[in-house]
This record gives structure tokens, C-alpha cells and sequence, in this order.
């Protein structure tokens, strides 16, 4: 079978609903990757370590051109963001080295569990209403530690717990998002690092072409054709009826979280 032909069309299809709806690629990509690694006769507990990191690795790429963008229209707000940061990089290579010292299961269940998160906030459109203000260095430094643990456990780039908290904070919207997607870039950079790490540290054998928990022929595929339709997504978002796209990506989700719920038992 031509694996690299499904890798490309994962990441055309992640690439085009994260430019249209702005969300992240890693919850479809997690899922599909953990089928293919699979049906290549991986090692079966090291899969979903492989799924996540490289996974993980994909981000960076999709995160800086979201940053860019948020940064030309004055989205990001970057003393949060140089607040947030040490905080987001401590959290997210202990997330990692959680991850490395899981079995493949409980993993899974962890992944399951946000999934369904994740869906049902998109289904019900959740903004939290501002009852609490930003707090200090220490308090960013405490919540950018929780964020890129989490984040890391399950391959985002943090934007669905980063934009409630600082939504919550009386944040605007618009530079919520925006900040969100600047902290992401560290998540994602950290993220992968620390899968790396400790994917050449862990003693089972890896499949050839994988630079510690990232196998790099998957993402070589993913990132060529997310970027490439992105942008496409993008400049349909004013001419479609996202509602309608949303409620099927989030059907989507619903169901890949439900299969992966099936296999586990």
C-alpha cells in the first residue's frame, strides 16, 4: 500500500478544517496515525507514542504560520505570552516524559477522554464569560505548567484550554485566539523535543526513519499538504456555511474518539 498517498491526504484534509473552522489537526491526525502505524505492524506499544510525537512535530509548522498571521492583524498579546512561556516549556517536557513512561493504554484512554472534550466544546460553541482577572507572573508561570502538560499528553497546540483561561481572564476574544496561537509554538517546539528525547532513551526498537517518537516520513507528507491547503480553508471561511462544516467535523470527532473507545476494549 502507498502510505506516503494516505499521509498526504490526512494532511489535506487536517490542513483545509484547521484554516477554515481554526482549530488544530491534532485530534483527527492522532486517530489516523495510530491506524496506519498499525496496519505497518509497528511495535503495538510504542504506536500511540509515534501517533503523538510526530504528530506533535506537525504542529510546529502549522502553529508558526497561525502565529504570523495573529501577530499582522496586533492579535497577540506578548507579555502574556513571555509570562506564559516558562511555565508552558517546564509543563510540556514533563508531559512528554509522562507520556514515554505510559503504556500505549492508558494513553489511549487519556486521548479518548479530550476528544470528547474537544467535540463537545465545538459542538456547544462554549466562551466562558470573564470572572476573573489575568493573574501575575507566578499564576501564568503555575497555569502555562498545567497547559503544556496536557497538551502534550495529547498532541495539541494548547488552543482549546488556552483560550478559555485567558477568556475567562478578560481576555478579548479576538486576542485570546491570538495569544493562543502564539503559545502554541512553544508547545509544539517543546512537544516534540521531548518526544524525541525520549523515544531514543525508551529501549524498544523503533521503525527505520524515525527520529526518536517522530517518524519522519509521516510527517514529511502531513506538513506538505496541511500547509499547501490551509491557506485554502482560510479564504473559504467568509464564503461558507461553517456551521454546517463544524457540526460534521465534530461528528467526525465523535466518531474517531468512540472507535478508538471500541478498540480499546
Amino acid at each position: 500500500m502507498e502510505w506516503w498517498l494516505i499521509y498526504l491526504l490526512t494532511g489535506a484534509f487536517v490542513g483545509f478544517f484547521a484554516g477554515l473552522l481554526g482549530i488544530g489537526g491534532g485530534l483527527i491526525i492522532v486517530p489516523v496515525l495510530i491506524s496506519l502505524f498499525t496496519a505497518q505492524d509497528f511495535p503495538a506499544d510504542r504506536i500511540i507514542h509515534l501517533a503523538l510525537g510526530t504528530t506533535m512535530a506537525t504542529i510546529i509548522f502549522t502553529s508558526a504560520a497561525s502565529l504570523r498571521a495573529h501577530h499582522q492583524h496586533q492579535a497577540v498579546q506578548w507579555q502574556i505570552v513571555r509570562n506564559i512561556t516558562p511555565g508552558v516549556l517546564l509543563g510540556t517536557f514533563a508531559g512528554a516524559a509522562l507520556a514515554s513512561s505510559m503504556t500505549g493504554q492508558i494513553l489511549s484512554i487519556i486521548f479518548v477522554i479530550f476528544i470528547f472534550y474537544a467535540a463537545t466544546q465545538m459542538l456547544l460553541q462554549f466562551r466562558p464569560s470573564p470572572i476573573f482577572q489575568l493573574p501575575g507572573q507566578v499564576g501564568l508561570f503555575l497555569t502555562g505548567s498545567v497547559i503544556g502538560t496536557l497538551s502534550s499528553l495529547v498532541a495539541i497546540g494548547g488552543g482549546l484550554l488556552s483560550v478559555p483561561f485567558l477568556t475567562l481572564c478578560n481576555v478579548k476574544l479576538q486576542h485570546a485566539i491570538g495569544t493562543a496561537a502564539a503559545i502554541g509554538f512553544p508547545i509544539a517546539l517543546a512537544g516534540t523535543i521531548g518526544y524525541i528525547v525520549n523515544g531514543y532513551l525508551q529501549t524498544e526498537t523503533l521503525p527505520p526513519y524515525s527520529l526518536g517518537y517522530v517518524y519522519l516520513p509521516a510527517l514529511l507528507w502531513l506538513v506538505l499538504a496541511s500547509m499547501l491547503t490551509a491557506p485554502l480553508g482560510a479564504k473559504l471561511t467568509h464564503s461558507t456555511k461553517t456551521s454546517i462544516l463544524r457540526t460534521i467535523f465534530v461528528v467526525l470527532l465523535y466518531g474517531l474518539g468512540i472507535r478508538m473507545l471500541l478498540n480499546l476494549f
